[in-house]
């Protein structure tokens, strides 16, 4: 009776276990079903414990090969057998079929690995592996071809933009995009290069953001009709080109895109100066026929001359042929400052500033005692008339304006002004002049490079200033040599200087100084804008520092006290 209780339960629990697996082994086909993917496991003899049935899915395998049981290696010969292993991309050569088991069972037995494997034409399949610390090993196989797919056609779509970033950057005329909300999404090189702006400077903003108001309004309300009514826009604007002449620039665009997704395209050329193809604008009312659509062509004449308003900033190329006139600001405005003095310095103008009538006064006399020619003076108009008395006691030609136009249309005006009155002036100063504050240059503690007549000035003013004794070279080859004859405390080093530019300079500089075991003279770069890549070249070519330009006797004195020595102190007048 016992006995037979006994032998009942026991026949019980066997029938519960193999309830149990099966019940187990249908939990594990439902995971697999539900990640789509399939699972191997196998114990620390390499057996397999449990193979779903998703594994038919990736290799042709009999179905016996998936019971537990069953050793990995022949279910891997199994797989090899099958002929799929063919279609594989290896980076091997071709492998005989024990080298193949082998490598596999390498590395199943690796902690972690995982491959990716070609089946087929367009198949990709990925296995990762896992070895257990008590000898379990688990593979999850799973099909990756839809994540391919999407990584090529990802990296097919950004092969395209690319080329057509390359195409439009390309195209000799400027062009520009803009998204539904009116903002700068796209510009080319052209546009860059006829706007003096970077493209980061342009993209994510608006017209409002670049353009005088008026000039933004007028923009945007022809940008929006075109968006919302997708007529082709052409219209006309009054421009300074780079050779100086006043001429139109047509303007045409488009709308492209699906609704809700609209993109505005404008482009912008030149006419022709005998206006050659106002033709077309004789037939801008007409309706263009197009096999997609169709364009209303809405032309905007341009104004008469009595309601002309005048171009922003943006509006005026200065002519190339202005490059190197020295221009002189005079205002209280630090923004205005700022904007005018970058914008002039962009545009190849030699200029500088002063903050009022004292000092411009001390700066007129110091150009004139020094036979240097000064070619016009910017004078804000909050400065009071003692400034433009002073322009006119010195024969230097004058532009009164307020801080917006200043910082906003300074190009323009200047362009005028050149335009009007076309000057024909000499050469300026002897390019190898050099400043220095008395005639024993023993002890010498400032060396400045520089080219630039008004900045040779400014250096000039501000070291006086100071108290330093100091001389000034107007070439990279000047430079390195009075640093030979010197041995000043410190180099105050402009990187544009004709010969050897100010990289050069330095670098000789640091070749001499090895060369004969001399002590290390500091010196900084002086930088017009702070570009990376210039503070990058200043330190590869051994600079120890860099400041921005304009200088002011307070940087000066900064880097003085933190690059020259207790006893090059400053030499100051008693009393």
């Amino acid at each position: 009776m016992s006995a037979g209780f006994e032998k009942a339960d026991t026949s019980s629990e066997t029938d519960g276990t193999l309830a149990g697996a099966d019940l187990q082994t249908a939990l594990f086909d439902a995971v697999c079903d539900s990640l789509s993917a399939a699972f191997i496991i196998y114990d620390k003899n390499d057996h397999l414990i449990f193979a779903s049935r998703q594994i038919l899915e990736f290799f042709p395998l009999p179905s016996e090969m998936l019971k537990p049981g069953i050793r990995l290696r022949d279910f891997l010969g199994a797989i090899y057998d099958t002929g799929v292993r063919q279609q594989y991309i290896r980076q091997s050569g071709s492998l005989s079929r024990e080298d193949w088991l082998s490598q596999k069972i390498a590395s199943h037995w690796r902690e972690r690995f995982e491959s990716v494997e070609r089946h087929g034409a367009d198949s990709w399949v990925r296995f990762v592996k896992r070895r257990l610390p008590g000898g379990y090993g688990v593979t999850v196989v799973s099909d990756i071809s839809e994540d391919k797919k999407r990584e090529e056609q990802w990296r097919s779509d950004m092969e395209r933009v690319q080329l057509t970033e390359d195409i439009l950057d390309n195209l000799p005329f400027p062009l520009f995009v803009k998204d539904r909300n009116l903002t700068y999404v796209a510009v080319n090189l052209a546009f860059c290069e006829k706007y003096q702006r970077s493209a980061d400077e342009v993209l994510g903003r608006k017209s409002g953001d670049l353009f005088s108001p008026e000039i933004a309004k007028r923009f945007e309300e022809s940008d929006r009709h075109v968006l919302e009514t997708g007529e082709m826009s052409i219209s006309r604007q009054r421009q300074i080109s780079r050779d100086g002449i006043e001429r139109d620039i047509v303007s045409r665009k488009h709308r492209i895109g699906k609704p809700g997704r609209y993109f505005l395209v404008s482009t912008m050329q030149d006419l022709p100066r005998d206006g050659a193809d106002l033709e077309e604008f004789d037939r801008a009312s007409a309706i263009t026929a197009s096999t997609n659509q169709s364009y209303r062509r809405a032309y905007v004449p341009v104004p008469s001359a009595v309601e002309r308003r005048e171009p922003a900033a943006m509006e005026a190329i200065v002519p190339e042929n202005f490059s190197g006139r020295k221009i002189l600001v005079v205002t209280a405005d630090l923004a205005a400052e700022t904007a005018a003095l970058r914008t002039l310095t962009k545009y190849g103008f030699e200029s500088c500033s002063v903050r009022g009538e004292d000092e411009e006064e001390r700066f007129l006399e110091i150009a004139t005692s020094s036979g240097i020619s000064l070619d016009l003076l910017i004078i804000d108009n909050q400065m009071g008339m003692r400034c433009l008395e002073l322009s006119e006691q010195y024969g230097i030609p004058a532009l009164v304006m307020d801080g917006f136009q200043i910082a906003n249309e300074l190009t323009f005006q200047i362009a005028r002004h050149f335009n009007r009155n076309s000057r024909n002036s000499g050469g300026g100063a002897d390019a190898d002049w050099e400043i220095s504050t008395s005639d024993d240059t023993a002890g010498l503690q400032v060396l400045v490079a520089e080219d630039n007549d008004i900045n040779q000035i400014v250096f000039s003013q501000i070291l006086e200033g100071l108290g330093y004794r100091h001389m000034i070279a107007a070439t990279g080859d000047e430079v390195v040599r009075l640093w030979a004859e010197h041995r000043p405390g410190v180099v105050l080093m402009d990187i544009s200087l004709p010969g050897f530019n100010g990289f050069e300079a330095a670098r000789l500089i640091r070749q001499m100084e090895e060369a004969g075991g001399a002590a290390r003279t500091p010196i900084i770069g002086v930088l017009t804008q702070a570009f990376e890549r210039d503070r990058a070249e200043c330190a590869k070519s051994g600079m120890d520092d860099v400041i921005m330009k304009p200088v002011s006797p307070d940087m000066l004195e900064t880097i003085f006290q933190k690059f020259l020595t207790e006893g090059a102190a400053p030499v100051r007048a008693n009393g």
